[in-house]
């Protein structure tokens, strides 16, 4: 008997041997940089290189995955080349879906305009389906949908999931409390994080939590200084020109200053001088959302497009 199960034990070694011989040998053969070039029309649709596989799907993913990382690489991305990486892309996440670097190759890639953002969201969203516990999908996927397509809310919703998961970075759960800012309002936002920094096990976690709700009542503040000031410009028929106008002199409107951080004294409230707005020393800014101007031209410009073309 023991002798039947060592013959067999060989027999199926010299099966697998000769499979992966086989696999070696026709690895070999390809040639992807033959192909590089090629229009789009020469990339097999994916359930037909499925089918062309002959079981062998994911080394055709392999063939397809060396073209891909050849298109890419350049300064920037042509819309033919955008446009030949989301098909490889497609190809080679059909035949094998648990692969793991194709999706993000084609977050980081596919960028150049609304068209290749969507190719590359709904490589993510496969991605997501079959990697249900890397959150680096839904980062890619929800900043996709902040940055580039104006979403912030579905941003939200994307990357709220992904906070409690296995190598979240500590700053995602503050990131989705901002971005569910518009939405939500301020109260909202806090309300959310004060449970993420009452759930979490992570006390580096909690402290970055703790540290936005003190930036959220600095916010708070500053609001309130502002309304104050709304009734210090009706009283005196001027702006001040400084924030401390608002507690002295005849037009005064407030007995005192709240201060300007909750946990550090020693800062002042102050006016932005590009803004104009009334905020903390602390921090030079306000609690919302800091798009650059850049970012902000396109996205516009997306938008402008995308009604176009709906039109």
């Amino acid at each position: 008997m023991t002798a039947v199960l060592g013959r067999r034990g060989l027999a199926r070694l010299a099966c697998f041997v000769a499979a992966a011989s086989l696999a070696a040998a026709a690895h070999s053969r390809m040639d992807p940089a033959s192909r590089i070039g090629l229009a789009v029309s020469f990339v097999p649709r994916p359930e037909q290189a499925r089918i062309s596989s002959l079981g062998f799907a994911a080394l055709v993913a392999d063939f397809h995955w060396l073209h891909a990382v050849q298109v890419v690489g350049g300064e920037a991305m042509a819309p033919e080349q955008a446009e030949l990486l989301a098909r490889l892309l497609d190809v080679v996440t059909t035949l094998d879906p648990w692969v793991e670097h194709a999706y993000r190759c084609g977050a980081v890639w596919l960028t150049e305009s609304p068209g290749s953002v969507h190719a590359a969201n709904r490589l993510l969203e496969r991605g997501i389906a079959y990697h249900p516990l890397d959150w680096r999908n839904r980062h890619y996927l929800g900043f996709n949908h902040f940055f580039y397509l104006s979403e912030e809310e579905k941003a939200a919703d994307i990357l709220a999931p992904a906070v409690s998961l296995p190598g979240a970075p500590r700053y995602l759960g503050a990131l989705v409390a901002r971005l569910r800012l518009r939405k939500g309002g301020l109260e909202a936002t806090a309300t959310f994080l004060a449970e993420l920094a009452r759930d979490t096990t992570d006390e580096y976690k909690r402290a970055e939590y703790l540290k936005v709700l003190d930036e959220i009542q600095v916010e708070r503040w500053a609001r309130g200084l502002e309304k104050a000031r709304a009734e210090y410009r009706q009283r005196s028929g001027r702006d001040v020109a400084a924030v401390e106008d608002l507690v002295r002199g005849p037009q005064r409107v407030l007995a005192e200053l709240p201060p300007a951080h909750p946990q550090f004294p020693g800062f002042a409230w102050q006016l932005d001088p590009e803004s104009g707005r009334i905020v903390s020393s602390f921090y030079g800014r306000r609690y919302e959302l800091h798009i650059h101007p850049f970012d902000r031209a396109r996205r516009d410009e997306w938008r402008r497009r995308a009604a176009g073309e709906s039109a």
